[in-house]
């Protein structure tokens, strides 16, 4: 056999193996030493659901007893203005109680209950502040290793990240660890506060739905009481003349009574719906009184006392 048939009878020889590549290291999901772990579930942005539905039923309660006691007090037959005006105790056009008025206290008082809330939610959020979470004094100064015990004594004052002090915090101290940028930091609280404005705004939504609602059933009462006054003009009036006597002063009376009764439910509408604006505007001040001062709490004990270390590429 030739060397060329020798050479082509050996095995070919493999390439040259790579050598062996290192192990690319996975980003740690564990966080820095001393750093409490965070739950990453969506946090709760308001009440608990328990807490609105028991108030929206005890509102709706409320409402239903009202309209005993005022149906108690206005009884069957009291054709006085106020009557005719809160509960429409003489009614025609529906069975009693199923009137506008007093669908008008049940709505009136569900959103009365909504208030409640809104109040005891802004008076918790402004509470936050004195829990002493972060330094008050005049001369601490806080450094990125000084953190970790104020970031833990935050997510234990609040599991459930349903405060915006503890948010705002959190997420302030995360961006600190993270980049050591007093500026970032900044940056990331105003954007946040813009939010948080924003989520306020977004709680009032169906109170001011319902404070739209009661005037338009106020509306609707009116036109059904027209629509119904008209429609017994027209009976009581068909083949009636004056020159003949048969249209008299009780048949005048009795349409403008129902013509005034018609208005009574536009302008208890309207009552009650300046009562829940005012009552709004405080409420909703409140709250965003509320955040103004989370924002100059963080502000004053949090961003003006961090100090940037210097490293590698700073100055």
């Amino acid at each position: 056999m030739s060397d060329s048939d020798n050479d082509n009878a050996r095995a070919p020889s493999e390439p040259p193996s790579d050598p062996p590549s290192e192990p690319r290291s996975e980003p740690s999901s564990k966080p820095p030493s001393g750093w409490a772990r965070t739950s990453q579930r969506p946090a709760e942005r308001d009440e608990q659901v328990p807490f609105r539905a028991v108030t929206l039923f005890a509102s709706l309660l409320v409402g239903i007893l009202l309209v005993g006691a005022l149906s108690y007090l206005f009884p069957a037959g009291d054709d006085s203005m106020a009557a005719e005006l809160l509960v429409d105790r003489n009614t025609r056009i529906f069975p009693y109680p199923f009137t506008i008025q007093n669908v008008m206290w049940l709505a009136f008082c569900a959103a009365a209950g909504e208030l409640v809330v809104r109040h005891f939610t802004g008076r918790r959020e402004g509470d936050q502040i004195y829990l002493g979470l972060l330094p008050e004094d005049d001369e601490t100064i806080l450094r990125k290793r000084d953190l970790a015990p104020i970031y833990n004594r935050v997510v234990e004052s609040d599991p459930e990240r349903r405060y915006l002090l503890q948010r705002l915090l959190t997420g302030a101290l995360l961006q600190f660890r993270n980049s050591g940028s007093v500026d970032q930091v900044n940056s990331m609280t105003n954007v946040s506060l813009e939010l948080y404005q924003h989520e306020i705004e977004l709680r009032y939504n169906m109170l001011r739905y319902v404070i739209w609602l009661i005037p338009t059933l106020g509306f609707i009462g009116t036109v059904l009481g027209i629509a119904f006054a008209m429609r017994s003009a027209g009976v009581m009036f068909a083949g009636a003349s004056i020159m003949d006597g048969t249209i008299g002063p009780e048949m005048m009376e009795q349409l403008t009574g129902d013509l005034g009764v018609a208005f009574y439910t536009t302008l208890l509408a309207l009552l009650q719906s300046a009562v829940l604006m005012f009552a709004m505007h405080i409420m909703r001040g409140k709250e965003e009184g509320a955040l103004n001062r989370i924002g100059q709490y963080c502000l004053g004990n949090l961003s003006n006392r961090l100090h940037e270390e210097s490293g590698p590429g700073r100055p």
